[in-house]
């Protein structure tokens, strides 16, 4: 079911507000996915989604590898027959004010925060298409 990811109905962004562990799919060099567990937000209204991450994670390797463009990728949640996929253009952000944002996003959602890390980056992932059943 296709969603528009700026103008979501509000089941669908209540779902995405709940508590619920996320994959991230990106792309390897040789052009299979690589699918991880993460905890993602996602902000209608900015077109984005979110997902913190350490600077030398292959999913943030993978998403610098795509260029300045960015890297095409999914963020997925389920809940029994619930489930929500979110796709765009990603790229690593490493300006500290955003991600200090995107740790308080995660603290929100996930109602604790997030352990420190030093070495933390930002996927932003720029929204493209939506689509589930909330």
């Amino acid at each position: 079911m296709p969603i528009d990811p700026r103008n979501p109905d509000p089941e669908y962004l209540a779902f995405w507000r709940e508590r619920h562990l996320c994959t991230l799919t990106t792309q390897r060099p040789d052009g299979t996915p690589h699918v991880v567990p993460v905890g993602v937000t996602y902000d209608p209204g900015a077109g984005l989604a979110r997902v913190i991450a350490g600077r030398h994670s292959r999913k943030v390797a993978h998403v610098r590898a795509a260029g300045e463009g960015g890297a095409r990728v999914a963020v997925c949640q389920l809940a029994g027959r619930r489930w929500a996929t979110l796709e765009g253009l990603a790229v690593v952000r490493t300006e500290p004010e955003l991600i200090a944002d995107a740790e308080r996003r995660y603290a929100e959602r996930y109602q604790h925060a997030p352990r420190p890390n030093p070495d933390r980056v930002l996927i932003e992932i720029t929204l493209t298409r939506a689509m589930g059943r909330a």
